[in-house]
């Protein structure tokens, strides 16, 4: 039976409990499960053109609730560097890939009521999935969030919460929330599930080269939860036999707000300890990704590590300009989703740390989570 297991102090827990966070030590589940063998690309060409095709690859089976995401168009920037174009979902991000996940098994659980915190996407994606199951939720943003994206969560019909503060505040709200009796907290932090659905994105992506994947895939990170989702499908791919070697993870920060960054380069396994109240991140284009103290922090780090890649920041004179150069070519994204093209436009050899240029080698894929139509063009 598929349970979430603890990766810190090994506590499990039945998927049918409410319980969203390991109550040992209080941090994120991982899920137990293990896909089925046999499936190759050839064998998928004649099901349903969204995620749920890979069935064999998903802790899910049968949904009952769908908005026909994924299967998302992969399209060539340069000689060497391709984009998904993930902002062509039916909320307008990626995050549709993890939230029909969570709201399919909140659907099942019959809670009494869902519960989500968001910079915006996640809030918007659980809201329309919410509405779609016909599941009374309620989404917690910071005070600022983009007046499109929770004018979006509203016209879902889901109860808004602002939170005074940054995103840490909000977290901590929501997670007060979700501690009530008859409440799912559809985390796309904490519940692993998110994750299984996030790492579709790969599995597309080796569906549609033929069964084989790029030499690098830089992802943005903030949480943290696409890139968890690569790590995994890349890990399930190679433990199946479908692929023989791994692409190298490039995660991409905003240097206005880059502690994952920060950690990997001078050796790092975690973040450092907390010290004194709840921080306002710096301000940055990139707020999606504007993430102080991202609770999968150590599988991040481990993550990226293991797979051979590295982190890049990018200014956010850079954010601005790719956004822009997007919008030239003929893609309007919003200012977290051109923060992986800021990177490796050029070779990955900007921001502060430097050494992007051998990180960024060979075939890479960016993904352009968000449509610009969510926050709107950059001011300067």
């Amino acid at each position: 039976m598929t349970t979430y297991h603890c990766p810190v102090d090994g506590t499990r827990s039945e998927t049918t409990a409410l319980t969203w966070c390991c109550p040992v030590c209080r941090g994120p589940w991982d899920l137990d499960f293990t896909p089925v063998r046999g499936v190759g690309p050839n064998a998928l060409s004649t099901r349903a053109n969204s995620l749920w095709r890979y069935e064999e690859f998903l802790p899910l089976a049968s949904p009952a609730i769908s908005l026909g995401e994924g299967r998302t168009p992969l399209v060539p920037l340069t000689d060497t560097v391709s984009a998904k174009l993930d902002y062509l979902m039916p909320t307008l991000s990626f995050k549709d890939r993890g939230a029909v996940m969570l709201v399919e098994l909140a659907r099942r659980l019959g809670p009494d009521r869902v519960v989500a915190d968001s910079t915006g996407n996640a809030g918007t994606s659980v809201a329309a999935y919410c509405a779609r199951a016909g599941l009374a939720c309620t989404v917690y943003v910071p005070e600022g969030t983009s007046p499109k994206k929770t004018e979006q969560i509203r016209a879902h019909g889901a109860h808004l919460v602002t939170v005074p503060g940054g995103r840490e505040a909000t977290a901590l709200a929501a997670r007060e929330a979700a501690g009530e009796p008859g409440a799912f907290y559809a985390s796309h932090v904490f519940n692993p599930y998110f994750l299984h659905g996030t790492k579709t994105y790969v599995y597309e992506l080796w569906e549609d080269l033929g069964g084989r994947l790029p030499d690098a895939l830089a992802v943005p990170v903030g949480n943290g939860t696409l890139l968890l989702g690569a790590a995994l499908a890349t890990a399930e791919l190679h433990a199946l036999g479908l692929i023989e070697t791994r692409p190298r993870l490039i995660a991409v920060q905003a240097e206005a707000v880059s502690p994952l960054a920060a950690a990997f380069h001078t050796g790092a396994d975690d973040l450092p300890p907390a010290a004194g109240p709840l921080s306002v991140p710096s301000p940055t284009l990139a707020e999606g990704i504007a993430i102080p103290r991202p609770p999968r922090a150590r599988q991040i780090l481990a993550a990226v590590r293991a797979s051979g890649g590295t982190f890049l920041t990018v200014p956010e004179d850079r954010i601005r300009e790719a956004q822009r150069d997007l919008a030239a070519r003929g893609f309007y994204v919003e200012t977290t989703g051109v923060a992986c093209w800021a990177a490796v436009r050029d070779g990955g050899g900007g921001g502060e740390d430097g050494g992007g240029d051998d990180a960024v080698r060979g075939s890479v894929v960016v993904p352009l989570c968000g449509a610009g139509l969510k926050t709107g063009m950059a001011a300067g």
